[in-house]
């Protein structure tokens, strides 16, 4: 038996598009047919990344997007609305970090974290929830006998919400918030056809960290590593397209740790 998942006719919102794990995603889900809207603050990185996905016979839209910003936030979303159309799948990426110990965080640095992997990320997904319950609703109206599943939420915690890592606590804080945030949404929009999933990613090397795995401490971290390597953007493909598909329908709460057992 095998499996072909084709997206066509679905819109994707990506989150933190222009670099990382999110531009790795959007290329992903545009491979398998979905129109992908690439949605950051760094507009001028969305259009070579669009230009990339368009080169490959893929189809890409730009939108400007602070999630930082509840105003940012609903003119985005009306904006795809009304020039893409619906969000069937939202890939909630958008995040930031900062190191230091517990100690040494100021408010500052706590504001800088949670304002975007938390906040951010929960208005971002009420914002894209609150259409799909209507959409949904319309479809079930329309087709009572129609997919169960109408819409896909896929929010990126990390193994950092798993367990806790030295120097990143906040941040490990703020995944975790995450991970629950899943659970809610999941508990609460399941039954109107909206499943919410997360995924929790170990180490990747991404652009932001290459130089790291380099250095001495990057070595050192990798010879702790259940098997002594980091993974890299495409060992998460397989795992986003399923979730974003109708293979996933019985999924739905659930937090998949994508970190090669480094959370065992």
């Amino acid at each position: 038996m095998s499996y072909n998942i084709d997206l066509s006719g679905q819109v994707a919102l990506v989150t933190g598009a222009s670099s990382g794990l999110g531009a790795q995603f959007a290329k992903t889900l545009a491979q398998a047919g979905a129109m992908v809207v690439l949605a950051s603050r760094r507009v001028d990185k969305l259009k070579d990344l669009r230009a990339e996905i368009e080169a490959n016979g893929g189809q890409a839209h730009i939108c400007a997007l602070d999630v930082t910003s509840l105003t940012s936030i609903e003119t985005a979303i009306q904006t795809i609305d009304a020039e893409v159309g619906a969000i069937d799948i939202l890939i909630n990426n958008s995040g930031v970090s900062s190191t230091q110990k517990l100690k040494d965080v100021t408010a500052k640095d706590f504001d800088f974290v949670f304002n975007t992997n938390v906040r951010g990320a929960f208005f971002v997904a009420q914002a894209v929830g609150r259409h799909m319950l209507e959409k949904s609703q319309e479809a079930r109206l329309a087709q009572p006998h129609g997919p169960k599943v109408t819409g896909h939420i896929i929010n990126i915690a990390s193994t950092a919400g798993l367990r806790v890592l030295p120097q990143i606590g906040v941040y490990c804080m703020s995944k975790a918030a995450i991970i629950h945030m899943t659970k809610a949404m999941a508990l609460e929009w399941g039954r109107q056809g909206i499943n919410v999933n997360a995924i929790c990613p170990g180490y990747i090397d991404t652009e932001i960290n290459h130089h790291h795995w380099e250095t001495d401490q990057g070595k050192k971290l990798i010879q702790m590593l259940p098997r002594k390597r980091v993974g890299v953007p495409s060992d998460l493909d397989a795992l986003v397209v399923m979730l974003c598909s109708g293979k996933s329908h019985f999924l739905n709460g659930s937090i998949i740790a994508a970190d090669d057992g480094f959370s065992l």
